[in-house]
């Protein structure tokens, strides 16, 4: 039994650890792997930001560029702007999407059935308020060109839904950041 208890705490831990709220949809992996790349480069330079801008899109761009090389030399991957084989760009946007169906987040069903409690529960009132309303997202498609035809040999998009869009917190930025790019990396095969 005492198992079983100290069991529970550490498996629900995982499952919110889990449950970060990022969301990666990589491409096929079979051009950028059939072109053996090893070096590469940023086809962009860094946004400059001399006035020190709490705009998302400046406080990002340092912390996406750390990333991405930190992950691609993990795997491998050479930074030289001399011998780049190909180039890495992104591309950010705000999004929207909707929340749960209001069918799905209540106990009303549309469909006939047995309901023997058909008291209002409070909690699923509430959770349809949460999950019914527009939330705001973070996009950013990351996208890897060949360096001689220019030609995209890969993509990734990353999405994730933005808690509080009045303020950018650096702390969280970062670490969802470098956990979005290790997941949407993940299907990028080592460089020889």
């Amino acid at each position: 039994m005492r198992f079983i208890t100290l069991l529970v705490p550490i498996l629900l831990a995982i499952a919110i650890a889990a449950c970060s709220g990022i969301e990666t949809r990589p491409a096929p992996i079979d051009t950028f792997a059939a072109g053996d790349y090893k070096y590469y480069k940023w086809r962009s330079d860094p946004l400059p930001n001399p006035d020190n801008s709490k705009d998302p899109m400046y406080v990002m761009d340092p912390i996406l560029r750390n990333a991405v090389d930190a992950e691609l030399a993990e795997k491998g991957y050479v930074l030289d702007p001399g011998r780049a084989q190909f180039t890495v760009d992104y591309i950010f946007a705000t999004g929207l999407r909707m929340g749960e169906l209001s069918s799905e987040a209540s106990n009303i069903t549309p469909y006939p059935s047995v309901n023997p409690n058909r008291q209002i529960n409070q909690a699923v009132v509430d959770n349809a308020y949460a999950l019914g309303g527009v939330k705001e997202t973070a996009n950013i498609a990351l996208q890897f060109n060949d360096s001689v035809t220019r030609k995209e040999v890969w993509h990734v998009i990353i999405t994730k839904i933005v808690e509080n869009v009045n303020k950018v917190d650096k702390t969280e930025l970062r670490s969802s950041l470098k956990k979005g790019v290790k997941d949407a990396l993940s299907t990028l095969p080592p460089a020889d």
